[in-house]
């Protein structure tokens, strides 16, 4: 990893941990890795998993990305990041007039599905949580995982982006 990537997240962790659901896992198949993963989880989200003691930012990504960060200003480093990745699956809020989604997902990715209704997230000890307090929209880096998106069982309004 390059040097000036290191400086700009060295600093981007978050504490907000909203574990996806379940189900939006198994809707989208199987995942090489989370970099984002809680320490505590009680189901695994891909087959490698980083933590924030691990700073997944700063470590290698390989394969297939699932990317549920933390929320808040933190995530927009981790939607870059999956955008510089080219091979990743994100869930965040459907904040879609943000620079965020005009730096890292309007101009960068393949497609989104914009998830019908609010999500409930998980707590770490797997217990359902309470309803989401925005609208949620999962968001595809690279051709196959917006191929993903369009055949999922998850309801919702797929879009196409015109990536150039």
């Amino acid at each position: 990893m390059n040097t000036q990537f290191e400086t700009k997240y060295k600093g981007a962790s978050g504490k907000e941990e909203w574990l996806t659901p379940p189900e939006i896992i198994k809707a989208l198949s199987e995942f090489d890795l989370d970099p984002c993963s809680p320490i505590i989880r009680p189901w695994n989200t891909a087959k490698n998993h980083y933590n924030e003691i691990d700073n997944g930012l700063l470590l290698s990504w390989e394969g297939k990305v699932w990317c549920n960060p933390p929320y808040g200003d933190q995530a927009a480093y981790w939607l870059e990041r999956c955008a510089l990745h080219g091979n990743a699956i994100a869930l965040v809020f459907a904040r879609t007039e943000t620079k965020m989604f005009f730096n890292s997902v309007w101009n960068m990715a393949h497609a989104v599905l914009f998830i019908k209704g609010r999500l409930k997230f998980y707590n770490v000890d797997g217990t359902i949580g309470g309803n989401a307090g925005a609208p949620s929209i999962l968001i595809a880096y690279g051709s196959e995982n917006a191929e993903i998106l369009k055949t999922c069982k998850i309801k919702g309004k797929y879009i196409s982006l015109n990536k150039s």
